[in-house]
Order: structure tokens, then C-alpha cells, then sequence
């Protein structure tokens, strides 16, 4: 990925199990809300919090990110994968030691927020650049009081100045809310099982 210095760029990442509208919501609401130049989409080789039975190939989910990535802005990345980075930690570290000068900000769904405490080097992650929240459906009063949220109320930043985040110094976060996408990867992988089934029929076997 060619990025340049003094760009102001957004990282997403995910296991993209699909990707769906709900992805490219969280997406187009931070670069619209952030004034960014690009946003990566880091999709991930197998998240360590998640069952790898489950996880499509990654050739799959890279396939699915670029048909909903739209746009030269959006740039979809294995760059984990190549970087041989399993937690996010390690991949935002490499990710800013190849790119200096690049003003990144890291990218999330307010569903993400409730668990972020569990990730590996959360506090690390906040303090080492500013984070988006963008409001997913289902999360919303839960996410709000999150461990992480109360941990670094001091640190949020109001919406209204969403678009000085990227240039702030860390911890700085924000809350953004927009018209809501109900679309989840979960839903998605549920309903294209139940398809396959109701074709498949009884006794069949794969």
C-alpha cells in the first residue's frame, strides 16, 4: 500500500468473515466524519480471539472486503499476513514503523469497543494513536460503558471535532453515530448455511 507522509489515514481490521454493508458503513462513516485520505482495511490471516474452525479462507475474505470496499480510498490489505503480526498490537507498531509520518488512526464498531479490554495490549493500542468508534446496532448503550470507555473518558474527543483525531496526540478518542447498518458477518455466515442446507436436502453429504 503507498502511503505518503502527513496523510491521514484510517486502519480497520477484522477477520472480514464476510465483509458486508455493515463494514463499508463503519468505513464511510470515519473518512466522511474524519476527513481521512485512505482507509485500510487490515483484513486479518485468523483473529486470536476466534475459532479458526469457522474462517473462510483469507484469499475469500480479501475478495469480499474489495467487493465492498469501494472507491480508490479504500485500500484492502493481507498486510498482517505479510508481516507475519498475529495481534493488533504488533501490527500497528509495524504498520507506523514502515510509514512514519502517516497520521493513523485506528478503526472500530462500537460492538468491538465492549471487548476491547480483552485485546492484547488495549491500553498500549490507546495510547499509541487516536481510535474511532463508529456506532453499530445492538451495541450502543453497552459500548458507551465499556471498560475502555471509562478507562479513557478523559481522552474522548466530541464528534464535533472528529476531524482534528487524526492529528491529535494519543490517547485521544471519539464516539461517532450515524444512521445505522444492521448487517454482521455472523448473520450472514447463519443464513448461507440454512441456504446450502435447504439445497443439500436430507441425507445428502459434503
Amino acid at each position: 500500500m503507498t502511503l505518503s507522509p502527513g496523510m491521514a489515514v484510517g486502519l480497520f481490521g477484522g477477520s472480514f468473515n464476510p465483509a458486508h454493508d455493515g463494514h463499508a458503513h463503519v468505513a464511510e462513516t470515519a473518512m466522511r466524519r474524519l476527513d481521512l485520505d485512505r482507509v485500510v482495511w487490515l483484513v486479518s490471516p485468523q483473529n486470536p480471539l476466534k475459532d479458526s474452525a469457522g474462517t473462510a479462507p483469507l484469499s475469500d475474505r480479501m475478495a469480499s472486503a474489495r467487493a465492498v470496499a469501494l472507491g480508490p480510498r479504500m485500500i484492502v490489505s493481507d498486510f498482517e499476513t505479510r508481516a507475519g503480526t498475529h495481534w493488533t498490537i504488533d501490527t500497528l507498531r509495524a504498520i507506523r514503523a514502515r510509514h512514519p509520518g502517516v497520521h493513523f488512526v485506528w478503526l472500530m464498531g462500537s460492538d468491538n469497543l465492549e471487548s476491547f479490554h480483552r485485546w492484547r495490549g488495549w491500553t498500549d493500542i490507546m495510547r499509541m494513536m487516536p481510535v474511532a468508534v463508529i456506532a453499530r446496532p445492538g451495541s450502543l448503550l453497552e459500548s458507551r460503558a465499556a471498560p475502555t470507555a471509562m478507562r479513557f473518558a478523559a481522552s474522548r474527543v466530541s464528534a464535533g471535532e472528529a476531524r482534528l483525531l487524526p492529528r491529535m496526540q494519543a490517547p485521544a478518542w471519539t464516539y461517532l453515530t450515524a444512521p445505522l447498518n444492521p448487517s454482521s458477518s455472523t448473520a450472514l455466515r447463519a443464513r448461507d448455511a440454512s441456504s446450502r442446507s435447504s439445497r443439500e436436502g436430507p441425507g445428502s453429504e459434503r
